[in-house]
């Protein structure tokens, strides 16, 4: 919410026993939609077990959910939605019955549009040009927006002939009025003889005065944070007019998500470019809450003298975050920890640079910041697509499980990070390239220079010994992907061509390995 504070703010829950309580919770946490999610639809990309066995039909999950809701006295301030194959507009109106005001559709308009459910989203060779990149399999799309038009009209027309039979004039008038629901006796099976559904139609027994849909928005509290307090006060000049601002402030670590709003509203006026490098800059002293300069943009130069909770720079979206100990501290900073667990998740863009160890889970989902840090805890660079981490000191367990871009450096002094790495998708090799080399090396003295690292100072001043325990960490396909793209490159491709022309050669490859 504080990176759109526009945004409408859906949080998705699987249909499950208890899914109840747990909406309660997201009911709680101030999300302005709860979405109850059925077993029978999913992602093309799944594995058929999961989508066979994991979950339960939407029916029961939107009936406790409303329930659990209205029992609470929270209905009237959080959408209930649910989806999971619904196709008709029968189903819609039994979603309504049951609890649910608004209803998502995904596999009908697909099929609509052209999909033939093959299942293979994930691998880029839909036939039919829906769920993929490759500009020749995009050829063969023939789905018009006036299809699904058309659909979603014809499941209009539907709801519209059953509320009449029911007298309803409006959605809101039917949500949860399970009494308009009955079991269908004259199904009869041994298979389902011994069910009860009557808990499934049960309506609570509250005061006319309880609204059974939401009809209220919730308090997300936004105006009280630091960004919209301080932050945005002080940086009109730079968000009017571009110009610089500098400002020096004090956090605690109940100033959560510091800089995100400020971040949304560069964003907003100036896009995906943001304001030139280090436009903003704001100097913060003290221990920062959770997700301090999360999705920053660039322009933005977040620096902290002191330490830093969980998801410090999530999302980090282009802009810079230095941290680094008190001025007083007299702890060595490369044998303490200084951020929190999962920092840089899911960052796209921008550098971060950590004058001490970072919790677990460090650059998990990476796919564009460059970071430098002096040690992490377990599972670091998990999942990472893209981007450089540099690591001055040792690393946990699981290193850069799930790897399958980007590289990662560790400066291995004694000899233990190969005990700590997952190696079943990375190479290990060892730094020779000298454009790679002085890149490793201006991204440790940008380190040194924002942070005064002393452990920084060591491994420039001791520059040939470093190189040599520097290890190289980067995933195997993305290896041969980079050299089939320079290969392309070298043959007078160019940009998406070049591109292509290196997906096409290892998936060649790749077909030829399969048949030998």
């Amino acid at each position: 919410k504080n990176a759109n504070p526009k945004a409408r703010i859906n949080v998705k829950l699987v249909s499950e026993v208890g899914v109840g309580t747990i909406a309660a919770g997201v009911a709680k946490g101030h999300a302005d939609v709860v979405v109850i999610s059925g077993y029978d639809g999913g992602t093309g990309a799944s594995p058929k077990t999961s989508i066979r066995h994991a979950g339960l039909p939407w029916e029961l999950g939107v009936a406790e959910a409303h329930q659990t809701l209205l029992l609470n006295r929270l209905r009237d301030r959080i959408v209930v939605e649910t989806d999971g194959k619904l196709l008709t507009g029968r189903d819609v109106v039994i979603a309504a019955l049951l609890g649910a005001e608004e209803y998502t559709f995904a596999t009908g308009p697909l099929v609509v549009v052209g999909c033939v459910m093959m299942r293979v989203c994930n691998l880029d060779t839909c036939p039919t040009g829906v769920a993929t990149q490759n500009p020749e399999l995009r050829k063969k799309f023939s789905g018009k927006p006036e299809y699904v038009v058309n659909f979603m009209r014809f499941i209009a027309q539907e709801m519209r002939e059953y509320m009449a039979e029911l007298g309803f004039k409006t959605i809101n008038e039917m949500v949860g009025r399970t009494d308009l629901l009955e079991v269908n006796e004259a199904v009869k099976h041994w298979k389902s003889k011994q069910i009860d559904l009557q808990p499934l139609l049960y309506k609570p027994d509250v005061p006319d005065s309880v609204d059974r849909y939401c009809t209220r928005k919730q308090d997300h509290g936004l105006e009280k944070s630091l960004d919209a307090r301080e932050l945005i006060p002080m940086s009109r000049r730079a968000l009017e007019r571009g110009e610089s601002v500098e400002a020096k402030l004090k956090v605690k670590n109940t100033d959560r998500v510091v800089g995100t709003m400020l971040g949304s509203e560069v964003t907003r006026r100036y896009g995906e470019g943001g304001l030139k490098e280090d436009t903003i800059v704001l100097k913060f002293e003290g221990s920062a809450g959770q997700s301090f300069g999360a999705f920053v943009p660039k322009g933005m130069t977040l620096m902290l003298e002191g330490d830093a909770n969980d998801y410090f720079g999530k999302g980090l979206s282009g802009g810079k975050l230095i941290v680094y100990p008190p001025s007083k501290s007299v702890f060595e900073a490369e044998k303490n920890i200084i951020t929190g667990n999962v920092n840089l998740y899911g960052g796209t863009a921008g550098e971060a640079y950590i004058s001490g160890i970072a919790g677990e889970r460090f650059c998990v989902r990476n796919s564009g910041v460059k970071a430098v840090v002096e040690g992490v805890g377990d599972h670091g660079c998990e999942y990472m697509t893209g981007g450089r981490v540099v690591v001055l000191g040792k690393t946990g367990r699981n290193f850069a499980a799930g790897m399958s871009g980007g590289i990662a450096y560790v400066w291995d002094r004694d000899g233990a990070f190969i005990s700590c790495v997952n190696q079943d998708m990375v190479l290990l090799e060892r730094l020779e390239s000298e454009e790679e080399i002085r890149d490793v090396r201006n991204m440790i003295e940008k380190h040194v220079a924002y942070t005064g690292s002393r452990v920084g100072q060591r491994a420039i001043r001791d520059w040939a010994d470093t190189l040599g325990q520097i290890i190289k960490v980067i995933p195997v396909d993305y290896k041969r992907m980079q050299e089939a793209i320079k290969n392309a490159v070298d043959d007078g491709h160019t940009g998406e061509e070049a591109i292509m022309a290196a997906f096409e050669q290892n998936r060649d490859s790749h077909a030829t390995n399969g048949k030998h």
